[in-house]
């Protein structure tokens, strides 16, 4: 096996000039002229503009490389050139001539190259301009897809979040991306390697299908180890099945651990000489989707090793628009913060790209579930010969690199175009409509069929199971629901619905004001602003954001405090859902909400922002997804009363706990809860004892508070195991807006590696920050009921630290 990398020595230039400049591989236009100064940060202001104006141009990246006899490409006897990511219209030229024409980013494309190196070799790639690209093919066929993105958008297989999403820039970057290298290949190699699992009562049995691109005389031999370094089969050939006894087996985050065995399957000539090695990580376990008929209609739910977990987490999007920024700290960072707010599924949303190796490969770490959208999303494909030629070479090569990963939980075709093709949105019809039906109802099928039979297919989200059924039906299959958001619906609304899996729901929110101070002057502070409006890419969003902020909260007499209602609306909305129907267990299974992070600074639905500063959400997360949950659906104000002059009965205040336990154990628990005044002053209080089943939801009855006055009585819960409180929160009668709110004297101090937190009086949502608004804490807008708290601080420094709560000044 002969390997040669080509990251060094590139230059680039745009082809309408001879100004060169160094340039790095992997790497983008974008990341090599700003490297050079020879652009503006795209993320800075309406920079954007401007940038996207440099994608009308060609560039042209060239290196120059040696090649020896010490390289031993001689001895081989095909030599190929690789590029595992281009992005995205290109043409490669190695030594004057011409390789080939490429225009899929999704695709690893590779050349036989043997006959055309030299010792000393010139490796050409020409960029072509995505801006053109589909102007273009716009003109000749104008198929249609989301209205926030450049038109023509989807007749080019590169990510389409690139041409702009209500969340994202119009920053189509190009570039070459992962790595280039030269492969020697001696008498073949492996086209494919599939490990296929079968699970018994106390073993697993491994079964190694190697495909090889030529036959010939050639042995596979395959190495097991196990999680602690211990060989269970050495170099066993591949017709062999392996037994491994007692295996240790793989659970998702909160169900138990990630063991991870290592499988090596070497391809051996008949001197013994190593010709080609597939080395990776796999887990052992069984993954299914299951999809029982039931009393309400047909659930949908994850089954791991025989086990139905209730998925809690949110949906990726790519983490830049500069995708060379991208690199495995930051997506560890990204991964690890989802796990330690107990995440156990994450969904890899379809408008962007398949991503790193190391992202999934953190997923099995992490013991994140994936759910993975195929890349296509909001739009509508023509299906012509070209077109399937290279979306089948797409999910083909995605398939066989991503399905050995313990962590895939399914594959599914694309995001949102049943529902909208069924609508005939876009344009949808005739044709169009049933290429649809051609590509995610029978191409991808017939292809997971063939590539990974023991992964899960789902042909849309939503979808209740194709043929544009209903697609998102309440009682089948997953749902996306919008009523509260884009529908302006209260968060009340969503105790209506019990959705079997819910795999988006969101609500947007400003990013911390250090984050906004990123992108702006001062005078460009202001949510309507020229500046603050090109990054807010949603149209009716502020507007939606002041009409739910003026139904919630007193109005904002500042930026910071406005952002601050903002985060906490954002937080509040997903928190009324999420502790809904995790509530409701066993119905819906499942509550992944829109979305996880962002790829520019941006007003969005990320809990976590572009520069990682946790939003009230992500922090809010932590505790809507904790392994066991105390909640209370409440009833009063929000759910009777639309303005304070209704005419109406008299409104009915009332509370109802629920235990919602997602471990695997049984445990013994006790509740207690108060009524109290504005000063947090207890005038009733209660307690019970219970017993929690693994993997369950308990309700309590529901309870009348109509001796609690609406503004100035509020209801704290807290869930203690073993004197500890593992769970806990308040709920308010009426709007914060019209609650009377004694003044807290909220203080905090420093007392090494935690700060103490202390109140005189009922505190809600209370936020502590320091300069840099870089903290990550152990918990964050958390209420107090006149009492200390200790938080631990695990990222950022307690410098000029700030506190704040609702009603405070």
């Amino acid at each position: 096996m002969v390997k040669k990398f080509l990251h060094n020595g590139w230059k680039m230039r745009r082809t309408d000039n001879d100004n060169w400049i160094p340039a790095k591989v992997p790497g983008t236009v974008y990341s090599d002229l700003l490297e050079n100064g020879c652009m503006e940060d795209p993320y800075y202001r309406d920079n954007e503009d401007a940038a996207l104006k440099l994608m009308d141009y060609d560039y042209e990246y060239v290196t120059e490389f040696s090649l020896s006899s010490e390289d031993d490409f001689d001895k081989c006897d095909d030599v190929l050139l690789r590029f595992d990511m281009i992005d995205t219209v290109a043409d490669i030229y190695l030594n004057g001539s011409h390789l080939g024409h490429v225009c899929n980013m999704h695709l690893t494309n590779e050349y036989l190259v043997k006959e055309l190196l030299k010792p000393e070799n010139e490796l050409k790639v020409i960029l072509h301009s995505p801006n053109k690209f589909i102007k273009e093919e716009f003109k000749k066929d104008p198929v249609l897809g989301s209205e926030d993105c450049s038109m023509g958008f989807p007749k080019l297989r590169k990510a389409h979040y690139m041409f702009g999403w209500d969340w994202g820039p119009r920053l189509p970057d190009a570039g070459i991306l992962r790595d280039v290298f030269l492969e020697g290949v001696e008498g073949t190699r492996f086209s494919s390697v599939y490990v296929k699992q079968e699970h018994k009562k106390d073993t697993v049995e491994l079964s190694v299908d190697a495909k090889l691109e030529t036959s010939g005389p050639y042995e596979v031999f395959v190495t097991v180890i196990s999680p602690d370094g211990k060989t269970i089969a050495d170099r066993r050939n591949s017709l062999e099945t392996i037994v491994i006894e007692k295996p240790q087996l793989w659970l998702p985050n909160g169900y138990g651990e990630q063991p991870l065995y290592t499988i090596k399957v070497e391809l051996i000539d008949r001197n013994d000489k190593i010709l080609d090695l597939w080395e990776k990580r796999i887990g052992l376990r069984t993954m299914e989707i299951s999809r029982e008929k039931d009393e309400y209609g047909e659930e949908f739910a994850h089954k791991v090793n025989g086990v139905k977990i209730f998925a809690m987490g949110a949906d990726y999007i790519p983490q830049d628009n500069i995708l060379s920024r991208v690199n495995k700290k930051r997506t560890r960072e990204l991964l690890t913060h989802c796990k330690n707010s107990h995440f156990n599924c994450i969904r890899v949303w379809g408008g962007g790209y398949y991503p790193e190796d190391d992202f999934y490969d953190l997923c099995d770490e992490l013991g994140l579930v994936v759910w993975q959208d195929f890349m296509f999303a909001c739009a509508v494909y023509r299906l012509t010969e070209d077109f399937e030629e290279s979306i089948v070479a797409e999910v083909t090569q995605n398939v066989r690199r991503l399905r050995h990963h313990a962590s895939l939980g399914l594959w599914c075709g694309n995001n949102e175009m049943e529902l909208f093709v069924g609508q005939e949105h876009w344009g949808a019809k005739y044709t169009l409509k049933s290429d649809y039906v051609k590509m995610y109802e029978y191409l991808f099928p017939k292809i997971l069929k063939k590539e990974d039979p023991q992964t899960f297919y789902w042909p849309a989200s939503p979808s209740s199971g194709g043929g544009f059924d209903n697609p998102n039906d309440e009682n089948r299959g997953d749902a996306h629901y919008w009523d509260v958001w884009h529908g302006n619906q209260p968060f009340t609304e969503y105790r209506k619905f019990h959705f079997r899996y819910l795999s988006e729901f969101g609500f947007q929110s400003f990013p911390s004001i250090k984050t906004i101070e990123s992108f702006t002057k001062p005078e460009d502070r202001n949510i309507f602003s020229y500046v603050m409006e090109k990054h807010q890419r949603n149209n009716a969003a502020n507007g939606k954001i002041m009409n739910y902020m003026s139904q919630t909260f007193l109005y904002p007499e500042s930026l910071e405090e406005l952002v601050y209602y903002s985060q906490l609306l954002q937080a509040e909305a997903i928190r009324y859902g999420v502790e809904h129907f995790r509530r409701n267990r066993g119905r819906c299974m499942g509550t992944v909400y829109w979305q996880l992070n962002d790829c520019w600074p941006v007003a969005s639905w990320a809990s976590i922002d572009y520069y990682g500063r946790w939003k009230a959400l992500q922090y809010y997360a932590k505790r809507f997804f904790a392994p066991i949950l105390l909640s209370c659906e409440e009833k009063g104000y929000l759910d009777q009363r639309v303005s304070v002059n209704d005419e109406k009965d008299p409104i009915y205040k009332s509370i109802r706990l629920n235990v919602q336990n997602e471990t695997m154990e049984r445990r013994s628990l006790t509740i207690y809860w108060q009524l109290r005044n504005s000063k947090a002053d207890v005038i009733k209080s209660w307690e019970k004892e219970i017993v929690s089943e693994p993997l369950s939801a308990l309700w309590l009855d529901e309870m009348s508070m109509d001796e609690a006055d609406l503004y100035e009585n509020y209801v704290s819960y807290q869930l203690v195991d073993e004197g500890e409180i593992i769970s806990e929160g308040t709920v308010l009668f009426c709007p914060p807006k019209h609650f009377r709110f004694a003044s807290p004297e909220l203080t905090c101090t420093c007392d090494g590696d935690e700060i103490i937190v202390r109140s005189k009086a009922y505190a809600k949502c209370v936020e502590i920050r320091n300069e840099n608004d870089d903290l990550i804490l152990s918990d964050n807008y958390f209420d107090l009921n006149a009492e200390e708290k200790r938080v631990k601080i695990l990222e950022g420094e307690p410098n000029n630290l700030q506190i704040r709560c609702v009603g405070s000044k």
